[in-house]
């Protein structure tokens, strides 16, 4: 009973800016291939502050995920097809990797070893962060933007079928099973 209380609260933390980024790109795709957006639309439609919204729009232009348009018609449009840019490569700009290699370890190692972990060379929960970071990688590179924007019913379906395929998808990975733990890989 305590282990499945403990999983309920297991999750993923996805940051404010990124959420709001994931947000300011839905706009731009939902406002249609080459149609451009201003920061004040964006901030309204969003429900966010404009210096906030200024503050993202720089960091996904400077990830090159969209571009600004000048003149009468100006603003912000995505740089690619919304078919092109995947939730892998705007968490890749707007994020950080779920684990950090080397650093991560280091950061971790404990505050009484100097900076070296104490299972250095034989981890298991470095296997498990860095499956897990591949595996979603991988997950994530396979959905676009125009695939979010569906209704909520294609793309539950949509991401259910994606999540499968990378699971089971034996060109990439393969499924082991040790005991009730599942791992994936290469």
């Amino acid at each position: 009973m305590k282990h499945q209380m403990a999983m309920q609260g297991a999750c993923m933390k996805i940051t404010a800016q990124e959420e709001y980024g994931l947000r300011c790109l839905m706009c731009l795709t939902r406002a249609g291939a080459g149609e451009s957006l201003t920061i004040p639309e964006i901030a309204a439609h969003e429900g966010l502050s404009q210096p906030h919204v200024a503050k993202i729009l720089a960091a996904l232009r400077n990830g090159g995920l969209i571009e600004s348009v000048r003149g009468r018609s100006g603003g912000y449009r995505l740089a690619e097809s919304s078919s092109e840019i995947t939730l892998g490569s705007v968490l890749g700009v707007l994020g950080e990797p779920l684990f950090q290699e080397p650093d991560y370890c280091q950061k971790h190692a404990g505050t009484e070893t100097a900076g070296i972990c104490v299972h250095h060379g034989a981890c298991s929960l470095r296997a498990l962060w860095q499956t897990l970071e591949e595996w979603m990688r991988h997950t994530l590179d396979q959905i676009t933007l125009a695939d979010l924007a569906q209704d909520e019913v294609r793309i539950t379906e949509l991401l259910k079928a994606r999540l499968a395929e990378a699971v089971l998808e034996p060109s990439h990975s393969r499924l082991i099973t040790l005991g009730n733990l599942k791992t994936v890989t290469n």
